[in-house]
């Protein structure tokens, strides 16, 4: 005699196959805030596309320029792939001076970006009813204004004064009310904004 299995018997086994995959959580992304020197000034952060002027005193062939690796790293001659995303350019020729000490007596090493397209995570980032959402790259001076005409400015069904800006700092995530109507319709410039890298703002769809 064949055996049939129930339907109800099927539905419950496929319903907590689903379940406990779903019951798998994935870490929250690592978002990193602006590196800031004591005066409260940018300081930016090499980033995967950018190409980077490499000099080592006295060492033509180790010098030159380098574009950094979809996987962070570049490739030189004398070392192995060097890790160079997420770092400042003192960083990097610290790091640099280090690794070639096996390889060159007293190296002086000294690093410049000569072409930026910026890290990941400095991206500002616009979500929400805007025209059109989007991350852009960073750039010194930026501002929320500068931002809203770039995404073309907001929806129909937008709640701008009800705006949130997202922003790391210290490790820590803050939450700023900016007012992003009275700014675009009403040319209220103190309810413009500097952003920093890494800034993410939303705005909400508005309750008619």
């Amino acid at each position: 005699m064949k055996y049939v299995v129930p339907k109800s018997a099927l539905v419950m086994a496929v319903a907590m196959i689903v379940g406990g995959c779903a019951n798998n959580t994935l870490p929250p992304a690592m978002m990193q805030g602006a590196i800031v020197d004591s005066n409260g000034n940018y300081i930016y952060r090499i980033g995967v596309g950018d190409v980077i002027s490499v000099f080592v005193w006295d060492n033509p062939d180790v010098s030159g320029d380098y574009t950094v690796r979809p996987d962070g790293k570049i490739s030189m001659a004398l070392t192995e792939a060097i890790p160079a995303s997420g770092l400042t350019t003192e960083m990097l020729a610290e790091h640099m001076t280090e690794i070639l000490k096996d390889y060159i007596n007293n190296p002086k090493v000294t690093v410049i970006v000569k072409q930026a397209s910026g890290s990941m995570s400095e991206q500002v980032k616009l979500i929400g009813d805007a025209v059109t959402p989007r991350a852009l790259p960073f750039k010194q001076g930026m501002t929320l204004l500068d931002l809203m005409i770039q995404v073309g400015g907001l929806s129909p069904y937008a709640d701008g004064n009800n705006a949130t800006l997202i922003r790391i700092q210290d490790g820590d995530k803050k939450l700023y009310r900016v007012r992003i109507e009275d700014l675009m319709d009403d040319a209220d410039l103190d309810a413009n904004v500097d952003l920093m890298p890494g800034d993410v703002v939303k705005i909400s769809e508005a309750w008619f």
